[in-house]
C-alpha cells in the first residue's frame, strides 16, 4: 500500500496556489504570547520545524505577539493532543504535527480526540523517510542490511514514538522482507539520531533532517529511501519502490489550531503561515531539508485527514495491528 506523495497531491491540487497568496491583515490579532505546542521531544524533525518558523515569524515582524515552542512528546503526541482539546484559550493555542496526529488517536481511543475538531491552518510541507546505519557496521546496501537484520529478533531499532511513524515503517520492514526487529520508542527524533550516531542503536528510518548533521559528519549512511522517487538530496540512495515494493510514507509537518478556535483567529493563523510558507526561508528550508510541498486550503485539509485516518486503519489492519 503506497502513502504516495501523487495521491496527495491529486487531493489538493485546486489549491496548490494557496500557501502563496497572503492575505490582508485579519482584524483579530493576539494579546498574548502564543502557545506553540510540538508533539515530539527537542531535536527532532517537527521541533526543528517549530523553531524555524519561529524564528522566520520574528525576522519579519509577522505577529504581534511571540510564537514560544513547547515540547509535549510524551505518549507518541498524545500529551500534545490533551493540551490542545483542553486549551483555556484556543485562541492562542497552535501545534506542529506529525503522522502521530493520525495514529494516536487511532492507537489510544481512550484519549478521546477527535482531529475533525482541530483547525487546519497551513500544510508546511511532507518529510520522506530514510533507512540509516551507522558508518561503522559494514552495511554498504539494503541487501546487506536485510542479511544482518534476519529474523531472531537481536537486531536493534530506535524511533519515534510506539504505534507510529517510524514504528510504522519498521513493522512494514519486518513484514515484508521476513524480519524480526527489537524497536526501542525514543520521545524525539534527535534522540534517535544521536543514538544511532553514538551506536546505541543499529539503525533508524529518521526523516533526511533529523539525521542531516550526522551524515554530513560522514557519522550514518544512508539505505533506502521509503519516497516515491529519489530524493535530490540523496540521488544516490534507492526507493522502496525500486525493489518493487508499492510503499512509500510521508510524514505530514502541518500547522493546526486547537478545538474550538474563532474563525477571526484562524485567518490571522492561516495569514501568518501562508506568509511564512511562501518566504524564501522557507523555501529554501524545503529544498535543504528535503522536505516536499503540499499545499491545500483549509477545506481540503479536513477531507486530507480523513484520507490518512483511513489510510492508516487500512495500514495497520496490513500489518495485523
Amino acid at each position: 500500500m503506497a502513502f504516495t506523495r501523487r495521491l496527495m497531491i491529486a487531493a489538493s491540487a485546486v489549491t496548490i496556489g494557496f500557501a502563496g497568496l497572503a492575505g490582508t491583515a485579519q482584524a483579530w490579532e493576539p494579546v498574548k504570547p502564543i502557545d506553540f505546542v510540538i508533539m515530539a521531544g527537542a531535536g527532532g524533525g517537527a521541533d526543528q520545524i517549530a523553531r524555524f518558523l519561529q524564528s522566520v515569524a520574528e525576522k519579519h515582524d509577522l505577529s504581534p505577539r511571540p510564537l514560544v515552542p513547547n515540547n509535549k512528546g510524551g505518549g507518541s503526541g498524545a500529551e500534545a493532543l490533551i493540551a490542545l482539546k483542553g486549551a483555556s484559550d484556543p485562541d492562542h493555542t497552535i501545534l506542529v504535527t506529525l503522522n502521530s496526529f493520525f495514529t494516536t488517536p487511532l492507537r489510544q481511543p481512550n484519549l478521546g480526540i477527535d482531529i475533525m475538531t482541530f483547525t487546519p491552518i497551513q500544510m508546511m510541507g511532507v518529510d520522506p523517510f530514510v533507512l540509516w546505519v551507522h558508518k561503522d557496521s559494514g552495511i554498504t546496501t539494503f541487501e546487506d542490511w536485510l542479511a544482518k537484520v534476519g529474523n531472531d529478533g537481536s537486531y536493534v531499532m530506535g524511533g519515534t514514538g510506539k504505534g507510529q511513524e517510524d514504528s510504522i515503517v519498521i513493522a512494514w520492514m519486518e513484514k515484508n522482507f521476513g524480519l524480526k526487529i527489537k524497536y526501542i520508542p525514543y520521545k524525539g527524533g534527535g534522540a534517535v539520531a544521536k543514538d544511532l550516531a553514538g551506536q546505541q542503536i543499529m539503525a533508524s528510518v529518521n526523516n533526511p533532517s533529523e539525521a542531516r548533521g550526522f551524515y554530513q559528519s560522514g557519522d550514518v549512511v544512508p539505505l533506502i529511501a521509503f519516497s516515491d522517487e529519489r530524493l535530490p538530496n540523496l540521488p544516490d540512495v534507492r526507493t522502496v519502490k525500486e525493489l518493487g515494493k508499492d510503499f512509500s510514507y510521508y510524514n505530514q509537518r502541518a500547522v493546526v489550531g486547537a478545538p474550538g478556535m474563532s474563525a477571526d483567529a484562524a485567518a490571522f493563523y492561516q495569514d501568518l503561515f501562508g506568509k511564512i510558507y511562501a518566504s524564501s526561508e522557507w523555501q529554501e528550508y524545503m529544498a535543504s531539508e528535503s522536505l516536499e510541498p503540499l499545499p491545500m486550503s483549509a477545506d481540503v485539509t479536513k477531507a486530507y485527514w480523513n484520507t490518512q485516518i483511513e489510510r492508516h486503519k487500512e495500514l495497520f489492519k496490513e500489518m495485523g495491528e
